[in-house]
C-alpha cells in the first residue's frame, strides 16, 4: 500500500505508462462485451502497483494484477476502479494525493447492471505502511528482540487490534453499499496473502522486522483476515481466503518461490507486496471462489 512518495516515484516511468494506458482501455473495451459486467474495488494489493503492465494513472493498476488475470479467465467484462492507496473512505469519497484528485469514489463504478463485485480493502484502515515504517525502524535497535510489539501494545492495548475491530463496521457499510447499488450482484471479500512467513521468526535483516515481532504481525494479518471473513459472513457476501494458498511463499523465500516481495523488491512490484506471481496465485483463489 504505497505512500505518496512511492506514487511520485513511480510516476517516472512516464511515456511508459502513457503506451501501457493505451494498450490496457483497449482491452478493456474489448473485454467488456465479453459477458457479465466485474467490478474490482479495492486498494494497492488489488491494483498490483509497479507489476508490469502498469495504468491507471497514479493508482497505478497492472494487466496481471488479479482481478484482470481473473476477468480473461472467466470471461467478465471487468471495470477495475482499484487504487493503490485506498481506504474504505475512498468507495465513497474521491482519493486524493496532495490536493491532487486520484481516483473517483471506487462505489461510482457499481451500477444496476454490476454482476459481480470484488471488495480488497482494510489495510491502509489499519495503517499498514506506517506499521511496516515503524516495525522496520524498531527492528534496527533491537533485531532479536520484539520491540515492534512492545510500540503497538504498550499501555496494556493493543492498538493494532483495535485498529482491525474499528475497520468493521467500515466493511459492513462498504458492502451495504454495493448491495444496494447492485442487488443482484454476486459479492466476494478478498482477503490478505500471507506477507510473512508462517513459522519461525523472519529473516533479518533481509527484511527488517525484528525476530520477536514477526509471530505479532503474522496474527495481526490473521486478525484482519478474520475481520474481513467475518463482515462478508455477515453481509451477503463470499470470502476469499488469498492467505491458506499463499503460505510458504512470503517475503523471506527465494526468488521465484516468494510471491510477496520484500523491502527491496526482487521482481517488478512494491515493497511489501504480491508480484506478478501473487496476483496469480490471489485469481486462482479468486476464480474457484467465483466456480
Amino acid at each position: 500500500m504505497p505512500t505518496a512518495v512511492h506514487v511520485r516515484r513511480a510516476t517516472a516511468l512516464g511515456g511508459a505508462l502513457l503506451l501501457a494506458l493505451t494498450a490496457t482501455l483497449a482491452a478493456a473495451t474489448s473485454a467488456s462485451a465479453a459477458g457479465a459486467r466485474y467490478v474490482s474495488l479495492g486498494d494497492s494489493y488489488v491494483a498490483g502497483p509497479l507489476i508490469p503492465v502498469q495504468s491507471g494513472g497514479l493508482c497505478l493498476r497492472s494487466s496481471q494484477n488479479y482481478p484482470s488475470l481473473t476477468a480473461a479467465a472467466l470471461g467478465l467484462g471487468l471495470t477495475d476502479a482499484s487504487c493503490s492507496g485506498a481506504t474504505t473512505a475512498e468507495m465513497t469519497a474521491a482519493q486524493t494525493d496532495d490536493g491532487l484528485t486520484v481516483n473517483a469514489p471506487q462505489l461510482s463504478a457499481v451500477t444496476s447492471s454490476t454482476s459481480v463485485v470484488t471488495l480488497g480493502i482494510g489495510g491502509n484502515d489499519i495503517g499498514f505502511t506506517g506499521i511496516i515504517e515503524t516495525c522496520a525502524e524498531e527492528s534496527l535497535a533491537n533485531p532479536f528482540g520484539s520491540p515492534c510489539t512492545g510500540h503497538y501494545t504498550s499501555g496494556g492495548t493493543d492498538q493494532l487490534a483495535a485498529d482491525i475491530t474499528a475497520t468493521g463496521p467500515k466493511v459492513a457499510a462498504v458492502l451495504a453499499e454495493i448491495h444496494q447499488l447492485a442487488p443482484n450482484a454476486k459479492v466476494y471479500v478478498v482477503g490478505y496473502p500471507d506477507i510473512l512467513p508462517e513459522h519461525g521468526y523472519g529473516c533479518w535483516p533481509l527484511v527488517p522486522i525484528a525476530f520477536g515481532d514477526v509471530g505479532y504481525l503474522r496474527q495481526t494479518e490473521k486478525e484482519l483476515n478474520a475481520m474481513l471473513a467475518a463482515e462478508a459472513a455477515a453481509h451477503g457476501a463470499v470470502y476469499v481466503d488469498t492467505y491458506t494458498p499463499t503460505v510458504g511463499h512470503d517475503v523471506c523465500q527465494a526468488v521465484g518461490t516468494k510471491w510477496i516481495e520484500g523491502l527491496v523488491p526482487t521482481s517488478p512490484a512494491a515493497p511489501f507486496h504480491p508480484n506478478a506471481l501473487g496476483e496469480a496465485a490471489m485469481a486462482r483463489a479468486l476464480e474457484s471462489a467465483i466456480g
